[in-house]
């Protein structure tokens, strides 16, 4: 079976599952490996899996990964990504759900992986003006705060290796 890794990633994080990925899967197979945009687009159309990787942008996956899932049709969809909000099974879950919506019918989702990651500075700094700027917002900006700190030190190793679990427990046909 042929697969193709290909993902999206802003701040690295993303980018860091993308090599977990690779790292738990055979080399024979693999048509293409690389960011979105950058990647053989045709050698990953042409993979029986896609492992798509995306950051987490308003609750999916950004335009240029919608747009490869979208054009994959046929074969075998992995999701993994990043987001920075939460660390909640069931808000990752409706991420991955989101992100599923770009995957044409003729393709079937086989897995899915979602963590935490680590955000931008200038979040953090700007949740820290709003709640100067605006007390009646102080309490959820500190909860915004706590989030972003939980989210530094994502993805981890223990995220690395559930996720090198999963691709595993998905094996290539």
């Amino acid at each position: 079976m042929t697969y193709a890794i290909v993902y999206d990633s802003r701040t690295g994080n993303t980018e860091q599952l993308a090599h977990a990925v690779a790292e738990a899967l055979p080399e024979e197979g693999r048509l293409a490996f690389g960011r979105v945009g950058e990647v053989d687009a045709s050698a990953a159309a042409r993979a029986d899996r896609l492992y798509a990787g995306f950051w987490t942008n308003r609750g999916d996956c950004a335009d240029e990964m919608a747009e490869v899932l979208a054009g994959f049709g046929g074969g075998e969809v992995f999701l993994f990504g990043t987001a920075g909000f939460g660390a909640d099974e069931t808000y990752f879950a409706g991420v991955a759900a989101r992100v599923a919506v770009h995957v044409p019918e003729s393709a079937q989702v086989v897995g899915t992986f979602m963590c935490q990651g680590r955000m931008p500075r200038s979040v953090r700094d700007r949740y820290e003006r709003t709640a100067e700027q605006n007390p009646a917002q102080a309490a959820r900006m500190g909860q915004l705060i706590e989030n972003f700190d939980e989210a530094a030190d994502h993805p981890n190793a223990d995220d690395l290796a559930r996720l090198r679990d999963k691709v595993r427990s998905v094996p290539l046909s």
